[in-house]
């Protein structure tokens, strides 16, 4: 199994965006989850799904929307760790 890095909370999509790969202008992330969606609590299954930051969506591996939140889009003033490396 994995770490608590890969419990779904703010401060890991944070902590994960320091570090994950950066292309075709997503991140991808992983996280715990159930039934396709990213969680909170320690399951069997970690996931990759995908952060774009222009538009502050994140996506699942078929890349559907999953969730948005404007902390994490540039529209409403994100600055991705990318541009920063």
């Amino acid at each position: 199994m994995g770490s608590s890095i890969h419990l779904f909370t703010e401060n890991n999509i944070l902590e994960q965006l320091s570090t994950a790969p950066y292309q075709l202008g997503y991140y991808t992330l992983k996280f715990y989850s159930e039934n396709g969606k990213p969680v909170n609590c320690i399951t069997e299954c970690i996931e990759e799904f995908y952060l774009y930051p222009s538009g502050g969506t994140l996506r699942d591996s078929q890349f559907n929307i999953v969730l948005y939140d404007s902390r994490f889009d540039t529209y409403r003033g994100f600055n991705p760790p990318h541009l920063a490396r």
